[in-house]
């Protein structure tokens, strides 16, 4: 008579289809989580869109998400003209490419320096940026107007610019400090034993090679000044100041207006115009807003 061992049972047959169930499942509930954050997020856009397309009627007492019944470019035409959206818009353009060309130069140019240069009081430096981070900016207003208004320049552009540059720069020396400390050494070594100067290494040698970094922090900056109602608000007071309003306040002021007068498509028109831009931006930018996020992450 032959014995014959019987082989133990194993559990890899009985756990993979266990573990891919698992994994089927999570990815159920992942892409119905997504699904409803986008629903909750693109909902309003829609909703918006949908309503500079309709009169007051539509808009109240028709279905919220129903098509308008004509789509008229009307009401753009009224909210770039008679509510002068389009010089909104154009103010807001000059300061924000103005303030975000500032805004970068500086703020490259101190965290490439405290990044790449040991002396005394880098740290310091380095920590005084970064505490701008944790400074709420609605506690600055009242001391902010006041030294404006002692310098001349509550009212005007310029004000509004450095006020722009230096409420970004925080963020700006953080996130690039930390990228230039990813670049190689070898390379700008090399640029210093052919005697280069420290300005030309810095602008023909690190700048192309921080160019990811530098492409995602400004589309940051540029989406960040470009939605900033606050600061707008405090600085362009004054007389003769709402021909310089920005386009953040001028659509609040269509929609204070918009309480007595029922422009309500108009608003919803000049939002549209005010959500379009940095929606082209991101788009456009979108892949080099990503590489710039996790190419400091590895070296």
């Amino acid at each position: 008579m032959t014995l014959v061992a019987e082989k133990p049972a194993t559990k890899s047959a009985g756990t993979k289809p266990s573990a891919k169930r698992d994994i089927n499942a999570f990815t159920g509930l992942a892409h119905i989580a997504l699904i409803a954050w986008a629903l909750v997020t693109a909902g309003p856009l829609i909703w918006v869109v949908l309503a500079s397309f309709k009169n007051n009627t539509e808009i109240f007492l028709g279905k919220p998400f129903a098509l308008p019944s004509s789509f008229s470019l009307q009401t753009y035409f009224d909210a770039w003209t008679e509510a002068h959206i389009g010089r909104y818009f154009l103010n807001s353009v000059i300061v924000v490419l103005v303030s975000t060309a500032g805004t970068m130069l500086f703020g490259s140019m101190a965290a490439y320096v405290l990044a790449r240069y040991k002396f005394p009081g880098n740290r310091f430096i380095y920590y005084l940026f970064v505490s701008g981070l944790a400074f709420p900016t609605f506690m600055a207003l009242a001391p902010l107007f006041y030294i404006l208004k002692n310098m001349g320049l509550l009212g005007s552009y310029t004000g509004l610019v450095l006020v722009y540059i230096a409420y970004s720069l925080p963020f700006t020396v953080f996130f690039l400090a930390a990228f230039f400390k990813s670049l190689p050494y070898e390379i700008e070594e090399a640029a210093t034993v052919d005697g280069a100067s420290h300005t030309r290494k810095f602008f023909q040698i690190m700048m192309p090679m921080a160019r990811s970094g530098l492409v995602s922090i400004t589309i940051f900056n540029i989406v960040g000044q470009w939605n900033q109602y606050l600061l707008p608000v405090v600085v362009m007071t004054g007389p003769g100041a709402e021909s310089k309003y920005l386009l953040t306040q001028g659509i609040a002021n269509i929609s204070t207006s918009a309480g007595y007068h029922a422009q309500w498509s108009t608003l919803f028109a000049a939002l549209t115009l005010s959500i379009l831009p940095m929606i082209v931006v991101y788009a456009i930018f979108q892949r080099q807003i990503q590489a710039g996020l996790t190419a400091g992450a590895v070296k």
